[in-house]
This record gives C-alpha cells, structure tokens and sequence, in this order.
C-alpha cells in the first residue's frame, strides 16, 4: 500500500478490525518513511453482474449510485447510516448470490424498495414516487393504501 502523503511503498499495518457485518477489514496503516497514519478499508473483489438498464443499456453495478438513491430517498429520516449501509450490503449480496452475469434494473429497483419498506415508510413512498413515476395524488393514495393493507410489514414512521 502506497503512503497518501509521501507516496512511500513501504507502510506498516498497525491495527486491523472487521467492519459492515464481516463484509470490510479497516486497517489502520504507519508510513515507514515519514511517520503518517492513514486508514485503509479492504473488501474481497467479487464478479457484480452488470445492470440492464430498461432502454438496453449495461453497466456495471455500482453500488455507490445504490447508496446515493437509498440515501435521497432517506433524507430527514430517522434512519441510521448503519441501517443504510446495511440494507446496500444486503442487495449487492443478493445481486452476487444470483450468480447472473447481467441483472435487469427493473428487478434492482424492486430489492431498493423491498430494503425501503422495511427501513421507513416514508422514504418507501418517497422511492416508489419517482420510481414508478407517480403522475397525481391518486397514485400516492393506492400506494399508501397498499401499504396499509399489506398490515405495515416495515417499521413505522415517526411523525
């Protein structure tokens, strides 16, 4: 590992904790050379499938542009960054297990709000608003009426 500060290769690992379930290893890291310490986090590098977006397109999974949506939609909601952090670890581990090369958006979008509904009502709405396209009132009302008689499977919503 290559210092930040001074570019050195030779650094020196001082500490090493698992983080996100098992899933990351901090490591908290010495330079050799100039005295710096900087933390690094490893994860194991598995195949994601690429995502078939519903114009044809592929990408590759990003799990970044996950989290950021997942986020958006959680914003002002009492919702930790654990839970957040580990409802991504939860898709991407759903999306690796499926062994798929190729994964259509459509279906990633269902798990993103599956995650949702269990997380924050609120933000599940919020989600399924732009996901689903919402054009009027009437659309919130049956998915809100949805949700209720589907006996609020998910966690409450603070008011």
């Amino acid at each position: 590992m290559h210092c930040p500060f001074c570019s050195a290769d030779d650094t020196k690992v001082i500490d090493s904790r698992l983080v996100t379930d098992g899933a990351q290893v901090r490591r908290r890291r010495e330079c050799n050379a100039c005295g710096e310490r900087f933390t690094t986090f490893e994860t194991a590098e598995l195949v994601m499938p690429r995502v078939v977006k519903s114009d044809g397109k592929r990408e590759p999974f990003d799990d970044a542009k996950l989290r950021a949506g997942l986020m958006r939609a959680l914003e002002k909601r009492p919702v930790s960054m654990e839970d957040l952090e580990a409802a991504v670890t939860r898709i991407t581990h759903r999306l690796r297990a499926t062994g798929e090369r190729e994964y259509p958006s459509l279906e990633v979008g269902e798990m993103v709000m599956e995650e949702l509904r269990q997380l924050d009502t609120v933000a599940y709405v919020r989600f399924a608003s732009v996901y689903r396209s919402f054009q009027d009132i009437s659309d919130f009302r049956d998915e809100v009426e949805r949700l209720e008689k589907a006996g609020k499977n998910g966690k409450k919503s603070k008011k």
